[in-house]
């Protein structure tokens, strides 16, 4: 789903017309944004999402066209955790997801196995 699907589901949703919908996710994404950088306090949604700024620490990496030690200073990074309610949206079920148990997902080979490398094998 991008940004235009969003809007239109919030609206409809919500009940709203698009132009509100885009202004409050717009919002929405500005004061986020806004706390995050600050630091000193994490935004969180009970059940659905947090977001919080956390510390990386300086490392020392290898440049991958070298082979080569670099350093790497300490910086800012962002940490986004999913809530209990959304895991368990995840999670759903395996009707929910469109296919039934032992039956594959959409397109897969009937009677085909996974194997290492994700290429699927005929069953003989």
């Amino acid at each position: 789903m991008n940004r235009s699907e969003l809007v239109a589901a919030l609206a409809e949703r919500a009940e709203v017309t698009r132009k509100d919908a885009d202004a409050v996710l717009a919002a929405f994404a500005e004061i986020t944004g806004e706390v995050v950088a600050k630091g000193d306090e994490k935004v969180t949604i009970p059940g659905f999402l947090t977001f919080e700024r956390t510390l990386r620490a300086a490392r020392t990496a290898r440049n991958p066209q070298t082979g080569e030690p670099i350093q790497i200073a300490e910086g800012y990074s962002v940490k986004v955790s999913a809530g209990s309610k959304l895991k368990e949206a995840a999670k759903g079920s395996r009707s929910a997801r469109g296919h039934r148990r032992g039956q594959g997902p959409p397109g897969a080979v009937p009677g085909a196995r996974r194997v290492p490398g994700g290429q699927r094998h005929e069953r003989a």
